[in-house]
């Protein structure tokens, strides 16, 4: 009897000293998991606080870093004996710009797009080296059928400003196809309605000639307006602070000194004139910017 009360008692004193293992694994693997699950609550707390937009930097940082070349183009087409001297400038023979396309590449220039430049302006992020931005001004159908064939060949990129006045017209880009360049990869921007001088315009033009327009490309595009071209290369203040007020990221004149107070928003461009040949162009363009 005596022994199977020791017994008894030998069981139970191992059943209570093996619960109480037990008892105490099981707090201290509680105690870890607890503290797993605060470090996980932290770490989500730390990535869901939201992250404070980043600081466009001011006229002077802007102003202080080097410009980008961007070269603008208008029509792709061979002479004609009616053109005269102050059309060539707009007019770029097809041989021409597939040599000058050819340069660029083969001097190792890489094209950007307006996103990139932006980034670069008021941010301060780096560039692909020998960067050049490739811009096509009023929606010609050429831009379409000869421009963008010869930079694939390189895989370049456009950005191209369109007057949608001219959609749809014999001789300029269909909706289709600005929507065509758009999926591609291009940057579709705004070149107003009809081309009229924004240094002249009143309260009545700036719905007709940019906010109508604007909507209507975004949506033939699906996508955000953000960049704009001044008809004629032409602006003065209060047209570069209502293209701002309009929700437009920067925009592009042509050859005038920047604004000092509104960088963004008077960014140079080169037009090529159709005489130059490639070393020509690329001669003004490292001289130039």
């Amino acid at each position: 009897m005596k022994n199977h009360y020791g017994s008894f008692l030998t069981r139970l004193f191992s059943f209570l000293l093996l619960n109480a293992s037990w008892i105490s694994f099981i707090g201290c693997d509680a105690d870890e998991k607890f503290k797993e699950v605060a470090k996980f609550q932290k770490q989500l707390a730390v990535a869901e606080k939201p992250i404070p937009a980043p600081v466009v930097s001011d006229a002077a940082s802007v102003l202080a870093r080097s410009e980008v070349p961007i070269l603008c183009y208008h029509q792709l087409r061979d002479f004609r004996p009616s053109d005269s001297k102050t059309a060539k400038d707009y007019i770029v023979p097809v041989n021409r710009f597939q040599e000058q396309m050819k340069l660029l590449a083969d001097s190792g220039y890489h094209s950007i797009l307006p996103d990139q430049l932006y980034d670069y302006l008021a941010y301060g992020k780096a560039l692909p080296e020998k960067p050049v931005m490739i811009t096509f001004d009023d929606t010609r159908l050429e831009h379409f059928t000869v421009a963008v064939p010869e930079m694939n060949k390189y895989g370049y990129k456009g950005v191209f400003f369109i007057m949608t006045v001219s959609l749809n017209r014999p001789g300029y880009m269909t909706r289709e196809q600005v929507k065509q360049l758009a999926d591609e990869g291009h940057t579709v921007g705004l070149h107003t309605w009809n081309h009229k001088n924004v240094k002249t315009y009143t309260e009545e033009d700036w719905p007709v000639q940019i906010e109508k327009p604007m909507a209507q490309l975004k949506q033939i595009t699906g996508k955000p307006v953000d960049y704009f071209a001044y008809p004629f290369g032409l602006w003065n203040k209060p047209a570069l602070e209502k293209i701002k007020e309009h929700g437009f990221k920067s925009a592009f004149q042509l050859s005038a000194r920047r604004d000092e107070s509104q960088p963004l928003f008077s960014i140079r461009r080169i037009i090529v004139p159709g005489e130059w040949s490639a070393a020509q162009m690329q001669r003004y363009m490292k001289g130039s910017f």
